[in-house]
């Protein structure tokens, strides 16, 4: 096995063309050599490409990177994060089964859980990753699954892999984990025990904010349970965005260096600033779970919260007197990005529930790009002035 970028950059599928770069297969379907061809691959008695919306050499060509970075055996490619996120937890559950799941969730993963899953009588529980010992109280009979996201969004909760791979071996659940925020490049939970891993492929790995796109990966014989889930329901990623997922992981970990080392002179900079209440980032020391961060991390990655004195007003006139960074609601882009998820991202939440996940009403969640970074800090810096 190769390094890291080596495998990013070399793993790739190839015509009779030579071809250096690998080419865009835009075509919905494959032809056979013969009637008895189809029947054998439809049987699964061979192997080859039969539909886009099951397999696609841009599809498999990003598959087989990621499974590389991540230590997985084999994956799904989806349309988007959300698809990716929807399929993972579909396809491994039936009515009456239960999942316990860390509280501080990206939003429309709360809603699956909340208000989705429970038409179809799968239950939700949620813990608090500050009171590990409370969790086997937790478990119930018909819980199956175990669902954690790690740094979590937006608060940049920590969660002990560590920990999650024992708990889940000790109640025989399946543990899912979210790894958006920090990219396969600096963190892979199946080195801890993790059995599916999900990524919206949208953020860090286009990184350019271009495309959509998700990631379902782990181990051989759920992904397989996942497989046939997403062939039947549809919801196939492009050749086209898979493609670019596919040089962009070329990238990864060279985006994801500058990233980080953005972010955390961004973070240094500002901590302290009499302006805010907190500034929390996983690799400052002030971080409560920095000690988890430098175990399980390479780096602290490209996400900061800022929170403002004076709340969501505050929050909001800051937003409007930024000059460079962008106001959207996506992460990972090559550009720096601001979000206020209590209006925004996280707004279907009630104010107990973001309270709950440490979603202060003047909190700014801070995707720190590639820009020259004191040109980051002096536009943040001017903001937080004139918002005052």
């Amino acid at each position: 096995m190769s390094h890291f970028e080596t495998d990013s950059i070399r793993i790739q599928s190839r015509t009779n063309e030579r071809e250096h770069s690998s080419p865009i297969f835009l075509t919905s379907s494959f032809t056979f050599d013969s009637a008895e061809e189809a029947r054998a691959m439809f049987a699964d008695e061979i192997q080859g490409n039969i539909y886009s919306r099951y397999a696609n050499p841009n599809s498999s060509d990003l598959i087989e990177k990621v499974c590389a970075a991540e230590g997985t055996q084999d994956g799904i490619a989806t349309a988007s994060g959300m698809a990716a996120m929807f399929g993972s937890l579909a396809s491994l559950l039936q009515q009456g089964d239960h999942v316990l799941a860390s509280r501080s969730l990206f939003g429309s993963t709360h809603q699956l859980l909340t208000r989705v899953f429970p038409k179809w009588g799968i239950s939700s529980t949620y813990g608090d990753i500050f009171d590990y010992e409370n969790w086997d109280k937790l478990v119930q009979p018909n819980t199956k699954m175990l669902f954690i996201e790690t740094p979590s969004n937006p608060g940049l909760e920590i969660i002990d892999l560590e920990w999650a791979g024992k708990f889940a071996e000790a109640h025989n659940l399946i543990l899912v984990v979210d790894n958006c925020f920090a990219s396969p490049y600096l963190q892979q939970p199946a080195k801890w025990g993790a059995h599916i891993v999900t990524h919206s492929a949208t953020k860090y790995i286009d990184g350019q904010g271009r495309v959509l796109g998700g990631l379902i990966l782990g181990k051989k014989e759920l992904i397989k349970e996942v497989q046939f889930f997403t062939r039947h329901t549809g919801p196939s990623i492009s050749p086209f965005n898979a493609w670019i997922l596919s040089k962009s992981m070329e990238t990864l970990a060279v985006r994801m260096d500058r990233h980080c080392e953005n972010a955390l002179k961004v973070a240094t900079y500002f901590e302290g600033n009499p302006e805010l209440e907190a500034v929390k980032y996983p690799f400052l020391k002030s971080h409560p779970q920095h000690h988890l961060a430098v175990k399980q991390m390479k780096a602290g990655g490209g996400i900061i919260t800022l929170t403002l004195k004076g709340g969501a007003d505050r929050a909001k006139r800051f937003i409007d007197q930024l000059q460079m960074i962008s106001v959207t609601a996506n992460l990972g882009d090559s550009r720096s990005i601001i979000t206020h998820p209590a209006s925004t991202t996280h707004s279907k939440l009630s104010s107990e529930e973001r309270a709950k996940v440490g979603i202060a009403d003047g909190l700014i969640r801070l995707s720190v790009g590639l820009e020259h970074v004191d040109d980051i800090i002096k536009d943040v810096e001017q903001a937080i002035s004139k918002s005052k």
